[in-house]
């Protein structure tokens, strides 16, 4: 699961002109909107009495996998030399849509 994280965030970044401080903010939004739309949906289906602890178990595993990736991630991201997508990536509020301002 980790390795795959990464090289999500890592691959999917086609996103930035030279500002490392905006490629960094498009890949933390990325990576939170996607890492947490599938946490939510299980934690959502986990029984109430159990949902804290999970949930502090997501936030632990994305705390790491963030720190992880984001250097890959902002390298690409600085290579790509789009400030489109960037832009859409930071503007982005849902999964799809942040999906969506990377899709081929």
């Amino acid at each position: 699961m980790r390795i795959a994280f990464v090289l999500v965030v890592g691959l999917v970044l086609g996103a930035c002109k030279s500002d490392p401080q905006k490629c960094e903010e498009a890949c933390r939004n990325y990576a939170q909107l996607v890492f947490w739309e599938k946490a939510d949906a299980e934690v959502a289906a986990t029984p109430p009495e159990q949902r804290d602890e999970l949930r502090k178990k997501k936030l632990a595993e994305f705390t790491k996998n963030l720190e992880l990736g984001l250097n890959t991630c902002t390298s690409k991201c600085l290579s790509a030399n789009n400030d489109t997508d960037m832009n859409c990536m930071i503007k982005a509020k849902t999964a799809k849509e942040v999906k969506a301002c990377v899709a081929d």
